[in-house]
Order: structure tokens, then sequence, then C-alpha cells
């Protein structure tokens, strides 16, 4: 987390139009290699501003998400270092089985002056509002 907000464009860090996730997790991407995958914020918009940050949808299942938060920023975690792990009823896990939407404040905001620091002053009350709504298409 240096500060920098780089561009996503034209990047396999691009998810603005509907793409699998595992479609460019393995590209030859310095982003990539340092985190085994994707494990990076990503910018929403200001603090406040309610937006959808995210729409999935897996084919096998028919279950589908649509997230929305008014955070500015969501960490995306594609499971990559999960290991095989026994799950409900015996199912097994490995490495990208899943995946995480975490809705925060940037990393390192608090030593980087471009961005919101999290702070949260005796007095003050904090409020956020991140909703994930799940249904079945079939």
């Amino acid at each position: 987390p240096t500060g920098e907000i780089a561009s996503v464009e034209g990047t396999p860090m691009d998810f603005r139009t509907e793409k699998q996730i595992g479609q460019d997790i393995r590209a030859d991407f310095e982003q990539l290699h340092f985190t085994g995958g994707y494990d990076h914020n990503y910018v929403l918009g200001r603090p406040g501003e309610k937006k959808i940050m995210a729409n999935a949808y897996c084919r096998e299942s028919g279950i589908a998400l649509e997230a929305e938060t008014d955070c500015c920023g969501v960490q995306f975690y594609a499971g990559n270092f999960i290991g095989e792990q026994t799950g409900k009823d015996g199912a097994i896990y490995n490495d990208r089985h899943g995946f995480c939407l975490e809705t925060q404040y940037f990393p390192n905001a608090i030593n980087e002056k471009n961005f919101k620091a999290p702070i949260l002053k005796p007095g003050e009350k904090y409020q956020s509002v991140t909703k994930y709504c799940f249904q079945v298409e079939k």
C-alpha cells in the first residue's frame, strides 16, 4: 500500500465488465505475483456514496450476488491461500474455492495524506452500510 491509485484498465485486475474470477488470475502481472492471485483493494468512490460494488454469478449453482456499499474501497480476496480444508458435510475446499469482498477504507490510509484517514475521535459516530443480496437464478 503505497498511496498510489492505479488504473485497472487493460490489466488482469479489471472487473468492470463481466468475466470469470479465474480467467486472468495466473496472468504474468506483478500485482498478482505479489499476492498469489487477487488480494487487492479496489477504489469504489467517496465514503458515504452508495454504489453497487459487485455482481457475481455461479452457472453451476445458479446463485447470484449483488453487493452494494457506501464505503470507499473493497478488498477483493480470491482465496489464494485456503489450503485443503474440510467443511460442512465433509466438503473439501482448496485454494481459490471461494472469494471475499470486504468493504473498508484504503489500506495504510492512516499514513497516506491523499487518502481519507479512518480516524474516529471520542464522541464521534461512525456508520456504514454494506448489503449483500443473494438469489437463485435458473
